[in-house]
């Protein structure tokens, strides 16, 4: 997404990489790093959550966006397929919880196979360990899995808790005042811990 000055003061343009589609955006109480998120939130805009990388607005041709050099989801492919085939969630049914690990970044390309592993987890009736060490970015589309989720968990009695989020992740999370919805933990172990502490009270 290309950012450049509004015609307005106070203002920015948000210029899609795609199409060329332009959103103007009051930056009074924003600074450049959060002006993205808002427009993707209330405009259906596609790509991170900052003033950098690739982005995509609801004009342009659907597929999942390039991910910056660096940023890909780890691990080869298998032959044939692409890094986005090869995403997977894996669920594991542990003593005190349900661990949830995701195989790489969160987006729309991969929303459907994560928000049924998530249901799966829900259905097994213990506590929830999402473990995001391999997860760099998500967006828009991932965040929304990650909190229909995390009421999906309350409705059951359940704790949906987050392990090991990123920078980036944890940012955005903050951007949407969602930092204090969801318990964070550093270390898987830490997590456990503390639900299996919380499950003996």
């Amino acid at each position: 997404m290309t950012v450049v000055p509004g015609l307005r003061p106070g203002t920015v343009q948000l210029i899609c990489d795609g199409c060329g589609d332009t959103r103007t955006e009051f930056t009074s109480q924003l600074r450049e790093p959060d002006l993205v998120w808002p427009v993707i939130a209330e405009h259906a805009w596609s790509g991170s959550a900052f003033a950098i990388g690739p982005h995509r607005c609801p004009r342009c041709p659907t597929g999942p966006l390039d991910v910056p050099s660096g940023l890909a989801p780890p691990g080869p492919a298998e032959p044939g397929t692409t890094a986005r085939d090869a995403w997977h969630a894996t669920v594991d049914r542990l003593p005190d919880a349900v661990l949830v690990r995701p195989s790489g970044d969160i987006d729309l390309a991969v929303a459907e196979p994560l928000r049924r592993a998530l249901a799966e987890a829900v259905t097994l009736g213990a506590p929830i360990v999402l473990d995001l060490s391999h997860v760099e970015l998500i967006d828009s589309t991932g965040l929304g899995i990650l909190v229909r989720a995390h009421n999906d968990a309350r409705q059951h009695g359940l704790t949906l808790c987050l392990v090991a989020p990123s920078r980036f992740v944890l940012t955005v999370l903050h951007t949407m005042r969602l930092a204090g919805v969801f318990l964070t933990f550093d270390e898987r172990h830490q997590a456990l811990t503390c639900l299996a502490a919380a499950r003996a009270d």
